[in-house]
């Protein structure tokens, strides 16, 4: 049995330019729930900085709002968010902030450390812009959200375990080509740990200079021979994959009774892709772990792998919207715990069902994209999608090489599929757990109780 079956077809469809930036816009804005208007805003209570949007803020954007980190500015005080408080309720209303790209009427719709606003948040917000922006009593602000990261590291996971950094620091010049290189370091590990949750990410201040940063833990052969059947281990190899960065991206937390084995000894191995920023930057990019207790021995293995694939066809013409599928197909019972888009500046939309064995189709979701927020969306443990042997994920993504497409660099030319920046990717990052046929019965029928209650 293997996990490495390749997607047995491609199709690609080129849609008018008008006509499809219509099913575009159509589908897009039917991501959120009715945004909060005008109108219901202005009928809000009386509302404040101090009390009521603060804490907004505190939960779901200075994460990435303040100093030093991606954001373009900060939004911890009321000095810092009343300059922008026009921009901040167009964003919220219009679901553009937080990035949280999900469409909520399509598929399964609750997601672990989901950062996304309620209506009732969004209206609050709009009726604070609507009526002055004040900024209210002194006293109700609440105590600033403390992040623990004395180096601006932000870990969407929680604390780590553990932190492997690359071996050095490395500077991307000011103006240069791309830089693909590897680098590797020592795990450190004196003993076996299995891994429950995991987030690589660059080096402080080195976010605009890093395309991509996939990490992988490097094994004895023996040991890597044991994964094979179990997880996305090639035969023969010595190599797992562990994680993926891209900007903006958020970690993967695994489900209960799932982890990944890394071993006593193990190395770590950095693939990053550097891109010039217009200044040197120095990174030193970094993966963090967190552990289950020791001793402790997960039933089930996680895999994350690059599936549905277009990008072995892209072919987009300038001036157009396009759009095509790629399949990937599952030799075993799967349990599908988190999904993610991956394109670079002209994605606009991917979707994502699964075809079973009896060519009844069952839909998982529908996201929106922006290249600046690659986020995956891990499904919280009561709601993952199970399936039987001979499932096949069937990805459908666009791509908008027009110019209204403000992330478009030259709709005047051809794009095709690549590794660099300026190429074109679209898959799918999948992660799943690998199932015997016992597992599947078993969880398809709690599934079934669960559903019925």
């Amino acid at each position: 049995m293997t996990f490495f079956s390749k997607p047995w077809g491609f199709g690609s469809v080129v849609l008018g330019s008008v006509a499809a930036l219509g099913l575009i816009a159509a589908s897009t804005t039917v991501r959120a729930q009715a945004p909060a208007t005008p109108t219901v805003a202005a009928a809000h209570a009386p509302v404040t900085f101090t009390k009521d949007v603060a804490p907004i803020l505190q939960r779901s954007c200075v994460v990435c709002h303040r100093p030093d980190q991606i954001a373009p500015m900060s939004l911890k005080t009321y000095e810092d968010a009343r300059p922008y408080a026009r921009s901040i309720k167009n964003r919220v209303v219009s679901r553009i902030m937080p990035p949280w790209h999900i469409e909520r009427n399509v598929g399964i719709t609750t997601f672990k450390n989901d950062p996304s606003l309620t209506e009732d948040e969004i209206a609050t917000i709009a009726a604070w812009v609507d009526q002055g922006a004040p900024k209210g009593n002194p006293a109700d602000m609440p105590a600033q959200r403390v992040f623990g990261d004395e180096d601006q590291t932000v870990w969407n996971i929680g604390k780590p375990d553990l932190i492997v950094p690359i071996p050095a620091p490395y500077t991307v010049k000011a103006a240069a080509p791309d830089v693909f290189i590897d680098f590797i370091s020592e795990s450190g590990l004196m003993e076996d740990r299995y891994v429950r949750a995991v987030e690589a990410k660059p080096g402080p201040g080195a976010q605009r200079v890093m395309h991509h940063l996939l990490t992988y833990v490097q094994q004895t052969l023996e040991e890597s021979e044991k994964l094979v059947g179990q997880d996305a281990v090639r035969s023969g190899s010595t190599e797992m994959f562990l994680n993926e960065y891209a900007l903006g991206k958020n970690g993967d937390i695994l489900p209960e009774n799932t982890g990944k084995l890394i071993k006593a000894g193990s190395k770590i191995r950095f693939n990053i892709h550097y891109h010039s920023s217009g200044k040197d930057t120095v990174d030193r990019s970094m993966v963090g772990m967190i552990f289950y207790p020791k001793g402790y021995v997960p039933k089930y293995h996680q895999i994350s792998l690059q599936t549905a694939t277009t990008n072995p066809t892209l072919d987009l013409p300038a001036g157009q919207v396009t759009r095509n599928d790629g399949y990937y197909r599952f030799d075993t019972p799967v349990r599908i715990t988190a999904v993610q888009m991956h394109a670079h500046n002209l994605g606009k939309r991917m979707c994502l069902e699964v075809i079973l064995p009896n060519n009844s189709t069952e839909q998982l979701n529908c996201m929106g994209w922006t290249f600046s927020w690659h986020k995956v969306y891990n499904y919280t443990d009561d709601v993952m999608a199970i399936f039987p042997a001979g499932s096949i994920l069937h990805s459908t993504l666009w791509h908008d090489n027009s110019t209204a497409n403000r992330a478009n660099p030259d709709p005047r030319n051809w794009r095709g599929g690549g590794d660099r920046t300026m190429d074109e990717m679209g898959f799918s990052w999948t992660t799943w757990t690998a199932l015997t046929d016992e597992d599947y019965k078993a969880m398809l029928a709690e599934k079934q109780k669960r559903n019925s209650n």
